[in-house]
């Protein structure tokens, strides 16, 4: 099932949390969904999911339309939530038999599909417990379940491998990737690598626009001919960074955090900067202590198109 997102806008008030962005998801892609704290990420989500309503815009998945026909779209998704809602004083077995009664699982299938989630999610060993009595992890493998319980053509995840140890993200973007053989999956993480591991195609969503969308590789490929060097200069007293921005081949410069005398240097495109921050150096008498390039990353990427 395609989800086709068409000039969708969100305001509160005077600002727009989503801005007049359009996107396609195609059946079977696994989409990540990336940008800063308050980007619009969640907000969108919310409306593919009709949980909330846009200010304008529309959503179809297939010919369904979030506008009128929000019941049968909300059949079709599972969804999993940021802050992940359980109820925390039922055991794990009694609450995915609510969740699959909710959701319209038929009585017959639903011991099976009770079993399926339990054992796709690894939660055996912990089956017969209250979920008050789980860790972290553990709930969000309950939420994973109850989100994919009724067997959904979408799934919507929203940070859904928070509180999992490394050994238990494996496992969660191991069952992404198979589920998304079959399904339409948007998933949306602060852990670029997971996303860059996992996921077809990323979408990078800045002040409610859509900034970037493409394949991992594709994103690189666009910040490629812009050098990055990793600066050290000890310079007592000096303001380096405006020294270093004044260079004629010099794009953006921003101190590493944590590392006093640390600068990240990006180069204008098709240009290297080496030579002008050494001979910057030389004039004014400063220590040059290191000078690194590096190969360009989704890290980089992001910062740039969301700075």
């Amino acid at each position: 099932m395609s989800i086709v997102v068409e000039n969708l806008t969100k305001k509160y008030g005077e600002q727009k949390a989503v801005n007049d962005i359009s996107f396609k998801i195609n059946t079977g892609e696994v989409v990540g969904f990336l940008g800063p704290n308050g980007a619009g990420k969640s907000t969108t989500m919310k409306m593919i999911t009709c949980y909330m309503a846009p200010t304008s815009g529309d959503v179809r998945l297939d010919e369904l339309s979030i506008l009128n026909e929000q019941e049968d779209i909300k059949k079709k998704i599972g969804y999993l939530p940021e802050n992940n809602p359980l109820y925390t004083d039922m055991a794990i077995v009694d609450y995915l038999r609510f969740c699959a009664e909710i959701q319209g699982v038929s009585k017959a299938k639903i011991p099976s599909r009770i079993g399926d989630m339990i054992d796709m999610c690894g939660l055996e060993r912990e089956r017969h417990k209250k979920i008050s009595e789980l860790s972290k992890g553990y709930r969000q493998r309950v939420g994973l379940a109850q989100a994919m319980i009724h067997d959904p053509e979408i799934l919507i995840l929203d940070e859904p491998t928070t509180g999992l140890d490394p050994n238990q993200i494996i496992e969660i973007r191991k069952l992404i990737k198979k589920l998304g053989k079959e399904k339409t999956v948007i998933l949306s993480s602060h852990i670029l690598s997971e996303v860059e591991a996992t996921c077809d195609r990323i979408l990078i969503i800045n002040r409610g626009r859509i900034v970037a969308d493409g394949t991992s590789d594709t994103l690189r490929s666009q910040a490629e001919g812009k050098e990055l060097l990793t600066v050290k200069i000890e310079a007592a007293d000096a303001d380096v960074k405006k020294a270093l921005l004044g260079l004629a081949s010099v794009e953006t410069v921003e101190p590493v955090e944590g590392k006093a005398g640390f600068f990240s240097v990006r180069s204008k495109p098709d240009v290297s900067s080496r030579k002008e921050v050494f001979d910057l150096c030389v004039s004014k008498k400063w220590y040059l202590l290191e000078m690194t390039g590096h190969e360009t990353k989704l890290e980089d990427v992001f910062r740039e198109l969301t700075n």
